[in-house]
């Protein structure tokens, strides 16, 4: 019972830290850019060559290829690949809920949370 009730307090606690700490997805291609730009003059602080080489390249293939368009297309499928999961995670709970066993209801109440804490975080809320 006190790992039930440890598991049922912690888990909003990470769901809230792990949302708070997650980026929004960008609105367009130049805050993209600019957010891989502030990542390559944080790694240039650290002086981690490897990273600014990787993030540079990034942000070559970005200037490239990325439209806002394309952009918005690849967010929108994101939020609908979380909705789809969100859904999913319902439906088991629902079966859990029906065959009444308690250990399962609380395991798929979490994975349901985690998931919505993953939409909403999609949806940038």
């Amino acid at each position: 019972m006190k790992l039930t009730l440890s598991a049922l307090l912690l888990t909003p606690a990470l769901l809230f830290t792990t949302a708070s700490f997650a980026a929004p997805q960008p609105e367009s291609c130049v805050t993209k850019q600019h957010e891989i730009q502030k990542q390559i003059d944080e790694a240039r602080a650290h002086k981690n060559q490897n990273r600014v080489n990787g993030l540079e390249k990034a942000l070559r293939e970005n200037k490239a290829h990325c439209t806002d368009a394309g952009l918005k297309a690849e967010n929108e499928k994101r939020v609908e690949e979380k909705r789809e999961k969100v859904s999913e995670r319902e439906q088991e709970l629902k079966e859990a809920q029906a065959k009444g066993d308690h250990d399962k209801i609380v395991k798929k109440q979490q994975k349901l949370q985690e998931a919505q804490a993953e939409l909403k975080q999609a949806q940038g809320h």
